[in-house]
């Protein structure tokens, strides 16, 4: 714009502009009588250039200023915003490193807890295992221990029983042999007495011989009353066998045939013990 203006005002001065015409530029236009006034104009022309350059120079130079001014104030407000932004960065990444220190403590400290709780679970399931298993074995060592002595006590009891049983047949034994030679002698003198007026016996009491014992382990039988042999004989005769009854033993059990009239020795009685139950205890019989 402004060189505009300068390019008329040079148009005016030299008298070429039509609207710039005035009686001055008219007076002044150069004729070919003065040669100084071209210098003149040259000089004008070089002066308004000079002004016009110096002119550019100083709105060259103040926009240069301007520039510069307004890129300073750029660069200080983009400056600040760089700082504004990583202020808010390094908050946003303080904040961000706070928390994941926060979680990592917080998860070390749940970790922590977690194993400690582990540790006093299996250490309280160890220590109720090792109660059970120590009261286990203290019950198994007193079932062995009862065990045992009940087996101690049952051998020991039927090896007891074993030898008052066969003392007691050892004992049946000799009263059966004793009272059956009783027996024969009673009835032979009873015979003799019976029959003095004979000549002779037709027939012979005949006895059974005494058995064999048997096995300890079994029950020996009563005797069995012997029933007297009646010889045939001719006339009359009396009745006097000895008679026959049945007495139970003084301590129960099978009845056995006694002959009154008869003493023989006494017979050792002995009460009898059942056998052991399964469950280890004695009844009586």
């Amino acid at each position: 714009m402004e060189v505009r203006v300068t390019d008329n005002r040079m148009k005016v001065i030299l008298g070429t502009s039509p609207d710039g015409v005035t009686s001055e530029h008219v007076l002044m236009a150069p004729t070919a009588g003065h040669p100084n006034q071209a210098l003149q104009v040259l000089t004008l022309a070089q002066r308004t250039a000079e002004e016009h350059v110096a002119t550019a120079h100083r709105q060259a130079d103040k926009i240069r200023t301007d520039a510069l001014a307004s890129a300073e104030q750029i660069a200080r407000e983009a400056e600040h915003h760089a700082h504004a932004v990583r202020r808010e960065a390094d908050h946003v990444l303080a904040e961000a490193r706070a928390t994941a220190e926060h979680g990592a403590v917080e998860a070390r400290t749940r970790v922590e807890e977690a194993q400690r709780n582990a540790e006093q679970i299996v250490a309280d399931a160890q220590a109720r295992a090792e109660s059970i298993a120590a009261d286990a074995r203290a019950n198994a060592e007193e079932l062995r221990l009862q065990a045992q002595r009940r087996y101690d006590d049952v051998v020991g009891s039927l090896s007891a029983k074993r030898e008052d049983l066969q003392e007691q047949i050892e004992a049946l034994e000799r009263f059966d042999r004793d009272y059956r030679a009783r027996l024969a002698a009673f009835m032979q003198g009873q015979l003799r007495a019976l029959w003095l007026d004979q000549p002779e016996v037709i027939g012979e009491l005949e006895l059974p011989e005494a058995e064999e014992p048997r096995h300890a382990a079994e029950p020996v039988a009563t005797a069995e009353p012997v029933p007297a042999a009646e010889p045939v004989v001719p006339g009359p005769r009396r009745n006097i066998e000895p008679e026959m009854v049945l007495a139970g033993p003084p301590h129960g059990g099978e009845p056995e045939a006694v002959l009154r009239g008869l003493e023989p020795e006494a017979m050792p009685q002995r009460g009898y013990e059942a056998e052991p139950s399964a469950a280890g205890g004695d009844q009586p019989a």
